[in-house]
């Protein structure tokens, strides 16, 4: 009796999974690719290290001769004017306003348009107050406070000219004559002030109006 050949066994597949790699889209890569370049052109805050401020260098000798020269010469001028055209109480607010022309000529307050727009606005807006509520301490204080606004929205500020708006609320002087005296003063000032600069080989004035 013949005999049957053993069958020949075939293994079964593994089923152990084949690993698969992913592809990225092509959005995927674009938005990447994007956000990698926003962040290297983003800009980079540095954050400096806290220093206190230092106070402004000894100035040389001769500067300091010069400014005091010519500050002395022109307040000798401007209290003769003063007393022979009988308003000496202006001679504060102009001392003031020389100490910044010559001794800081690169402050927006030394500049023409604030000395001598801001005086003048300040004398306008002091003989406003003085026509409304008349002489007297209340009325100062008025009168200082509207001149400060009324600088300001001129874009012509000069801190000692709302002293001007006080001293005319409380003096009560003629309009013309005192007027006419504070902008001679201020046109002296600023003439002052570029002898100054020159001397001590400084810009002034930065801008005339």
């Amino acid at each position: 009796m013949p005999t049957q050949a053993p069958e020949a066994t075939v293994p079964a597949p593994s089923a152990t999974p084949v690993p698969t790699t992913a592809v990225p889209t092509t959005a995927t890569t674009a938005t990447e690719a994007t956000a990698a370049a926003a962040a290297e052109a983003a800009p980079r805050i540095v954050t400096a290290p806290a220093t206190r401020p230092c106070p402004p260098p000894r100035p040389h000798w001769l500067a300091v001769l010069a400014c005091t020269g010519a500050s002395v010469a022109a307040l000798l001028l401007l209290v003769a004017l003063g007393t022979v055209l009988h308003h000496p109480l202006l001679i504060p607010p102009l001392a003031a306003s020389m100490a910044l022309v010559a001794a800081s000529p690169e402050l927006p307050l030394s500049q023409p348009r604030s000395v001598v727009g801001g005086q003048l606005l300040s004398a306008l807006a002091g003989f406003a107050v003085l026509a409304v509520a008349g002489p007297g301490l209340w009325s100062a204080a008025v009168a200082g406070g509207l001149a400060l606004g009324v600088m300001m929205l001129a874009r012509a500020p000069h801190s000692p000219a709302a002293a001007t708006a006080v001293i005319i609320t409380l003096d009560a002087p003629a309009f013309w004559s005192f007027t006419g005296l504070l902008a001679l003063s201020c046109a002296l000032l600023v003439a002052i002030g570029l002898v100054v600069a020159r001397a001590n080989r400084r810009r002034y004035p930065l801008y005339w109006y």
